[in-house]
């Protein structure tokens, strides 16, 4: 029996567990996503590199966690999330903290590049999204919609903090807060990350009422959630069939599209804005606009993701692409300061919506059984363009004192991705199996 661990909470644990991760995500990847744009300059004139060099660090982090990312999946899926979380806060904190030392490239890459970017992608993406998408079925879109909206409320706060304290003392001061503040996190990453479903602790997904009684067995409790699931057409993939799909492959070549595009930009939109004239104080309130527009594209595409029927999942991602296709293309016919704010617009509503929708449209095609190792290997084939895309577009400006040719690039990938995705269709494989065994 279960035991007093299966009496319904008043609050579904879930509902908490999504609270703090989406607010320890935005600490960190607000930190690791914007923070290098702001440092960018300081970083390159103190070590002496130019822009390509500089974006280096960047996409190591996003290399090495695509490579990881498939282990970091299976992990997940077999011995659950928790201590991966943990791991990927200590690294990213230590990082950051080592930051504050740096005096030379190789201390840079490897501080930025290794511990806070592989930190951060081993403890806050595929780990926590498995978690999310063991702990809710009828309302994972609205969870997931949660957790990527605070990731972007924090990521304003994030923004204007370090703007502030690298203004008031200096980028190395600003690594050594934030990296104990990451590191201040462990302890409740213990307490809110569930290492297993909530089948294990006599609870139902989504918090759903488990029926007369208030104690279950295990064995009664994994029926409960397998009937559960069955009753509202959730199918479970193991990996092997998930990799026989074409839905598979193709989500790939959004995500990599997506990659490319946000990898790049992100890390270069500040030096981009204060090239073209932009004050610092300025372009840090323009980066807080962009942010600020991903967060009703990723709230609001959770929620809508949960009430479009799965053949019409791949036309969410259709527009976010074709978001990208209409800023970049303003930007380049006008050149206007209207058009640069019409390109971070359209760049925070496209970006906050694709990483969302992909990992709920996994979630809803796939199930729970093999998320985590489908998510992990997606975002290992994400891994080289991760580390090209930062690099590619400070080579573009090295080349060329400009980053026109990075932008009609992206413009011709977004363009391309939205016509690919158009194709995404509910696989086939086990259509008729919504009761697959857990």
């Amino acid at each position: 029996m279960l035991g007093k661990k299966s009496l319904k909470p008043h609050l579904f644990t879930g509902w908490w567990s999504v609270l703090f991760i989406g607010i320890v995500s935005g600490l960190g990847h607000g930190f690791n996503t914007y923070g290098i744009s702001v440092f960018f300059k300081p970083i390159a004139a103190e070590l002496e590199l130019n822009r390509a060099y500089t974006s280096l660090a960047a996409g190591m982090g996003r290399l090495e966690g695509g490579i990881t990312a498939p282990l970091v999946g299976w992990l997940s899926d077999k011995f659950g999330p928790r201590w991966i979380v943990i791991i990927g806060i200590a690294l990213a904190g230590t990082g950051m903290i080592l930051m504050s030392f740096i005096t030379t490239a190789w201390h840079y890459y490897v501080a930025w590049g290794a511990l806070i970017g592989l930190g951060l992608n081993i403890g806050l993406t595929v780990a926590c999204d498995k978690m999310i998408n063991d702990w809710f079925i009828k309302r994972r879109g609205l969870a997931q919609g949660i957790k990527f909206a605070l990731i972007s409320v924090f990521g304003i706060v994030v923004l204007q903090a370090i703007t502030w304290l690298n203004d008031v003392k200096d980028w190395r001061f600003t690594c050594l807060v934030w990296g104990l503040i990451l590191l201040a996190c462990l302890p409740l990453a213990y307490i809110f990350i569930k290492p297993q479903r909530p089948e294990n602790y006599g609870l139902l997904p989504d918090g759903a009422d488990i029926g007369p009684g208030t104690e279950k067995g295990r064995d009664e409790m994994i029926e409960k959630g397998v009937s559960y699931a069955s009753s509202l057409q959730e199918t479970e993939y193991t990996f092997k069939q998930a990799l026989k799909t074409g839905t598979y492959w193709l989500l790939i070549v959004g995500f990599t599209v997506h990659n490319f595009i946000a990898g790049g930009f992100n890390v270069h939109v500040f030096p981009f804005l204060t090239d073209i004239g932009i004050s610092e104080a300025l372009a840090s309130g323009m980066m807080g606009m962009m942010i600020f527009f991903t967060i009703p594209s990723r709230f609001f595409g959770g929620i809508i993701a949960d009430r479009v029927p799965k053949r019409h999942l791949q036309l969410l991602l259709v527009v976010a692409f074709l978001l990208q296709v209409i800023g970049i293309s303003t930007y380049l016919l006008s050149r206007s300061m209207a058009s640069v704010y019409i390109l971070l617009a359209c760049h925070g509503l496209s970006s906050g919506a694709v990483t969302p929708v992909i990992v709920l449209v996994i979630g809803r095609y796939f199930g729970r059984k093999a998320f985590g190792a489908i998510l992990g290997t997606m975002i290992a084939f994400l891994a080289p363009m991760g580390l090209l895309s930062p690099v590619f577009y400070g080579w573009v400006f090295d080349s060329f004192l400009s980053y026109d040719t990075a932008f009609v690039t992206a413009l011709i990938m977004a363009a391309f991705a939205a016509g690919t995705t158009f194709f995404v269709r509910t696989p086939r494989l086990l259509e008729n199996n919504a009761a697959a065994q857990l």
